[in-house]
């Protein structure tokens, strides 16, 4: 549905200005709705600059978890008071609709209903459904994605895919064939469940599979480019929006001091890039281009172009 709110601003007149923002909030993208709400404070206000912006954000979602969680232990006593009325007036409604109200009824209520609700939701179901199919899908919990004979999980070193498989299989009914750049996975004597080309190039010494409770294929595929998300496992399938994956935080500890500044510094380009601000190499760009300027006065910038 389409969601419409005013933010006031003050103009040079020292009068407040109505600024219209404008959004579609998609139920079953809602992260997508709030990235729009924080584009626009950034663009239009210095409230995400703000020291406290975060702490701010943060009491402002416990407030309305709160309010949701009142609004839930008042709605558990309503449905049993709808309940009490209608049993007790039914009877009575019906035995006058029998006698006088029924034939009026049918009438004139059918056209209404049928006009009035079944033309707006068959107009507006298919477009949802072809914006869901034609964007990237959420990432699942471990980074990836679950599919229909498969799912697969990442970090920024490692992708694991894990097959289902009949319960009893044993490893050498398994056909396991891991390349640089093709996985083909599949039981001997029937269609591969897994070929085709990866989405990016992978180390075959440092790869391996095995089976799990002799019901599950797990391959671990250590990936060349350590510094890269991957959007799909083997190319052609669904992608997912990189945007959105979470990495794990609490393990940066037990990473190498290099590995970790670099992991660092792809989370704060990622923060920036959804607030619409420079990222780190654009900083680090415009720093030096200062410094050069303010050591040369005598140069003359104001028809300067730079890219």
């Amino acid at each position: 549905m389409a969601i419409i709110s005013e933010v006031e601003e003050e103009s040079s007149s020292s009068r407040p200005r109505m600024l219209p923002f404008r959004a579609v909030l998609d139920s079953s993208n809602p992260l997508g709705f709030l990235e729009k709400v924080f584009d626009f404070l950034g663009e239009q206000s210095d409230f995400l600059k703000k020291p406290s912006a975060e702490h701010e954000i943060a009491v402002a979602v416990r407030a309305a978890k709160e309010k949701l969680k009142k609004k839930a232990e008042k709605e558990i006593v309503k449905p049993v008071e709808k309940k009490a009325e209608k049993e007790t007036v039914k009877p009575v409604e019906r035995k006058v609709e029998k006698e006088s109200v029924k034939p009026v009824e049918k009438e004139s209520v059918k056209p209404t209903v049928a006009t009035s609700s079944a033309e707006p939701m068959e107009v507006e179901k298919p477009k949802e459904e072809e914006k869901k199919e034609s964007g990237p899908i959420v990432p699942n919990q471990g980074n990836g994605t679950d599919l229909e004979n498969y799912s697969w999980v990442q970090n920024l070193q490692e992708v694991t895919v894990n097959i289902p498989v009949p319960t009893g299989t044993k490893a050498r009914s398994v056909v396991c064939e891991i390349k640089k750049n093709r996985l083909k996975v599949g039981l001997k004597g029937q269609n591969p469940i897994i070929d085709g080309d990866l989405y990016r190039s992978v180390k075959p010494d440092d790869c391996y599979w095995n089976i799990e409770d002799q019901k599950m294929i797990s391959i671990l595929l250590t990936k060349h480019d350590q510094m890269e998300w991957w959007k799909c496992c083997v190319k052609g399938e669904p992608e997912i929006d990189t945007q959105k994956v979470e990495p794990e935080t609490s393990k940066l500890g037990d990473l190498d001091p290099e590995t970790r500044q670099t992991v660092e510094k792809m989370m704060f380009d990622q923060r920036q890039k959804q607030m619409g601000l420079p990222t780190s190499d654009e900083l680090q760009k415009q720093e030096i281009l200062k410094k050069f300027m303010s050591e040369h006065p005598e140069m003359d910038f104001s028809n300067a172009k730079f890219n």
